[in-house]
């Protein structure tokens, strides 16, 4: 039988060019990323790869959906309102391939994945997966129905024996306040197995002075594998309490740096994928910098796939 994978979030319309000038229209979102590169990592495994999520009935929703299905992504675990759109995002990009986003979402889809009596089913069948993966925009996103629905559900996946795996990615836009997503990360992360981790991100949420700081916050919640992702740096890597792991990260020149979109996701893909197909957390921190550094000079979140390079032994 296949392992099941099922990735928590809202994937959008992605724009990409400059005001008055050409542009291309493709998908992509945090953890729709993570999950169309797992899925590429992953395609002659026993790995099912489905997206959890909410789109429309519109001609949009159906090309996004096609877009996950030739990406090997599926669609089992996504709701489809009549009623909805999917959200949209603008990605610009300066000189040196930093990226700067534009968004329209607040009324999205996504947002209602878990509300509703057509959850319902989709909910039951995420409790009993082999692994749940989410991120922090995948809980902010939400309405706070689809927060307490999530949290329920990550009870008893967790009573089924489902490893849970969250990366970060805290978005201050994204919340009324940093308090409240304080509050609601706790909450969470009660009830993870693997965090994977940016320090900015979790320096900027909870004030960690140092890595040490954040292993030790992480471990008192009980999460025996914990990666920070640290840019183009080194991350670092801690198993069931264990020394901590400096793994080195792939340099890329300055002038082939064309888009840093996705560079964070990728990483995650590549690891869990990794991990997943028995690799050690070492080796999988090498595979997350190859494909990171990979994805940084290809324009947009999801590159070609005949861009994708050989992983590292």
């Amino acid at each position: 039988m296949s392992r099941r994978i099922a990735l928590i979030g809202e994937c959008m319309i992605e724009m990409q060019g400059q005001p008055q000038q050409e542009i291309n229209q493709t998908f992509g979102g945090d953890t729709f990323n993570t999950a169309a590169y797992l899925a590429r990592l992953t395609r002659d495994s026993d790995i099912d790869v489905q997206y959890v999520s909410g789109v429309g009935t519109d001609a949009f929703s159906e090309a996004m959906l096609a877009r996950w299905h030739e990406e090997g992504v599926g669609s089992a675990l996504t709701q489809r309102l009549d009623n909805k759109l999917p959200g949209l995002y603008f990605i610009q990009t300066d000189p040196d391939g930093e990226r700067h986003f534009l968004y329209w979402r607040n009324d999205a889809a996504a947002r209602y994945m878990f509300d509703g009596a057509g959850a319902e089913d989709m909910l039951a069948t995420l409790a009993s997966v082999n692994m749940i993966y989410l991120s922090g925009i995948s809980l902010a996103v939400l309405t706070e129905t689809g927060r307490r629905r999530l949290i329920e559900t990550l009870i008893k996946a967790r009573d089924n024996h489902v490893r849970v795996v969250f990366d970060n990615n805290f978005r201050a836009r994204l919340w009324s306040s940093v308090d409240e997503a304080r509050s609601h990360y706790h909450e969470l992360l009660q009830y993870v197995d693997v965090a994977i981790l940016t320090f900015d991100d979790d320096q900027q949420l909870f004030g960690f002075a140092d890595c040490d700081e954040l292993f030790a916050a992480y471990e008192q919640f009980g999460i025996e594998e914990i990666v920070v992702k640290r840019g183009a740096e080194s991350c670092l890597v801690r198993l069931k309490g264990e020394c901590v792991q400096e793994v080195a990260g792939e340099r890329v020149p300055s002038e082939r740096i064309i888009d840093t979109t996705a560079a964070g996701d990728s990483f995650s893909a590549a690891y869990l994928a990794c991990r997943l197909q028995g690799g050690a957390p070492q080796q999988a921190a090498r595979w997350g910098h190859r494909l990171a550094s990979t994805v940084i000079q290809h324009r947009g979140a999801i590159m070609p796939l005949d861009a994708m390079p050989q992983m590292p032994d």
